[in-house]
């Protein structure tokens, strides 16, 4: 079972170049980050949409641009595989994203992953122009135009929100036909049925969804369009950290080969000694 990590990469935290070097000295298999544009200080929308969550803790409006964190961390490390955990593909221009995710696959030599999500704060949606009713259609023609754009020398997409004239765009992702595009959250029939159509994985967050319920939709949704559920890659992003039973007990249910493990947004001093202890796992 592959073995990563997650972290908010703030200006009060470790930086990106200095958690990558030491998540690949200790032989970790991935290293994910996630993302926000902003957050509108109304706070109209609970955190995640979920009330019980509680405050949204300030590392949500404090990230780096995930691809720049994540292209410094590609330049000073060799084997680490770099995700994003999640972008919020809604929020962006399809055009200028495939460029990023191609540009980053290719300085990293084939290590990025595209980890997609729908996103939930309404009130940032809406300051990005959107409407949040529609991001999970948007969201889909965002990524099929990309797929476009990464695999044709001349291509183009007519949809209701992506209009793509017959264009060049280079570079192509070094792994192709792209990079592995995993869908994150809950995966409901809407979700199930983009995971089967146009994602090579699913990893959603443990303990706030019913997994097991979701792996069942996403199979039937695979084998509605007669796509095989086990080209599917499944993992999972821990919300708390867990202890080696947790990770092993992932590992035994069968069918999911990654775990990512979550790190606080802080400095080194407080970091390393989480990832000392995760390295155990490994």
């Amino acid at each position: 079972m592959d073995i990563g990590v997650i972290m908010f990469p703030t200006d009060k935290a470790i930086q990106p170049m200095d958690l990558a070097r030491a998540c690949e000295e200790r032989g970790f298999e991935s290293l994910w980050f996630p993302e926000h544009s902003h957050i509108p200080t109304s706070r109209e929308t609970p955190w995640g949409g979920r009330p019980e969550l509680g405050p949204l803790p300030e590392e949500y409006w404090r990230t780096h641009d995930q691809f720049v964190a994540l292209t410094a961390a590609a330049a000073v490390t060799s084997k680490l595989r770099l995700g994003t955990g999640i972008t919020l593909v809604a929020q962006r221009d399809p055009l200028w994203l495939a460029k990023e995710v191609a540009s980053l696959d290719v300085i990293s030599g084939g290590r990025f992953e595209l980890g997609i999500g729908y996103g939930w704060c309404v009130e940032e949606m809406r300051n990005h122009g959107l409407d949040f009713k529609q991001r999970r259609a948007i969201l889909r023609e965002h990524i099929l135009a990309m797929k476009e754009l990464w695999t044709k020398d001349e291509a183009s997409f007519d949809g209701e929100y992506v209009k793509l004239e017959q264009s060049w765009a280079w570079p192509k992702p070094l792994q192709r036909p792209s990079p592995p595009i995993v869908m994150g959250g809950a995966a409901g029939p809407k979700t199930a049925a983009h995971v089967a159509e146009f994602c090579d994985g699913w990893m959603p967050l443990g303990g706030l969804y019913d997994f097991d319920g979701g792996l069942k939709q996403i199979n039937a949704a695979c084998e509605k369009i007669g796509r095989d559920p086990a080209s599917l890659d499944i993992g999972m992003f821990f919300a708390a950290p867990p202890d080696a039973d947790a990770v092993k007990g992932l590992r035994d249910r069968g069918g999911i080969r990654r775990a990512i493990l979550p790190l606080p947004p802080a400095p080194a001093d407080k970091v390393l000694p989480v990832l000392d202890a995760y390295a155990k796992f490994i």
